[in-house]
């Protein structure tokens, strides 16, 4: 008598193994790490020595070389850090949103962003104003002056006159800097924090209200950390630093975020070099 056929097993090898749960401790240690980067970078730039006197140049140098440098320490420090905190963490690719999405539409919804960003941050900027204003802080009048007074420290961080006058550093800041050591770094951190806060409470993650949440505290520590360049700065990357989440929760992706963030970053640097010919045009423009 024929034997019927056998029937192989369901699962040649075994059945699937499910990953192991991370421990809630491991990703503790990667929240406080990996979320406490900006606050690290905030304070150590206010308590340097040559800070507090004022003699400290920008941060990304003068001229190609040391923005080179500059870049490169600033990367290889958040290496470190990112690195410890993914060693305890184990963070996947997945939980990191590292996945490249939309393929080539991707660069247009990137520049598009960016254009969505600078409305954002021009919002944030005449709520700030009218708070002033209404609240009687500062008088109407005064109001132009005060924002002027008080605008970003931008010479702390990138050289203004190298811009206009150093080809090769003007390049590298609109590349490098805006791209890789604002762009990629900093989302990087934003969608690490994302799968630790996900990770750690996994019920509030699923919610709309969980993801606000989110997306709210990693904008409020992203302003807390550029404090050393003003309480506008810190209001404006606090602004911007909502957007940027919005787009990385949506998309489940850094990478159009990254790009949001470059040509953003980009633009406004391109601009710097033109804005004292500009101003001196229109107060030109307004004596005749």
């Amino acid at each position: 008598m024929d034997q019927p056929p056998s029937v192989p097993p369901p699962f040649p090898s075994g059945p699937p193994r499910l990953p192991a749960k991370v421990a809630a401790w491991r990703w503790w240690i990667h929240l406080v790490v990996i979320g406490s980067y900006p606050l690290v970078i905030g304070l150590m730039s206010m308590v340097m020595p040559s800070r507090q006197t004022g003699d400290a140049g920008p941060a990304l140098g003068t001229d190609a070389g040391g923005l080179l440098v500059a870049s490169g320490l600033t990367m290889a420090m958040f290496a470190v850090i990112f690195a410890v905190g993914w060693v305890a963490s184990r963070a996947t690719v997945d939980d990191l949103r590292l996945r490249w999405r939309r393929g080539w539409a991707a660069l247009p919804l990137g520049f598009a962003y960016s254009l969505a960003l600078r409305m954002l941050a021009g919002v944030a900027v005449v709520f700030v104003g009218l708070f002033l204003v209404v609240s009687g802080k500062v008088k109407r009048d005064d109001l132009s002056e005060f924002i002027t007074d008080n605008k970003p420290d931008v010479e702390a961080v990138v050289s203004v006159g190298s811009l206009g006058d150093n080809p090769a550093y003007y390049v590298l800041s609109l590349t490098l800097v805006s791209f890789v050591v604002a762009g990629f770094r900093e989302e990087l951190w934003r969608s690490s924090t994302f799968a630790a806060l996900e990770k750690l409470f996994p019920k509030s993650a699923r919610s709309l209200g969980g993801k606000a949440g989110a997306i709210l505290l990693t904008a409020v520590v992203f302003g807390l950390g550029h404090w050393p360049q003003g309480w506008l700065a810190m209001i404006l990357t606090g602004s911007l630093g909502l957007g940027l989440g919005t787009i990385i929760m949506v998309h489940r992706s850094i990478w159009i975020a990254v790009l949001a963030h470059g040509f953003f970053d980009a633009a406004s640097l391109a601009l710097l070099p033109l804005l004292p010919k500009l101003l001196e045009s229109a107060k030109h423009l307004s004596g005749q």
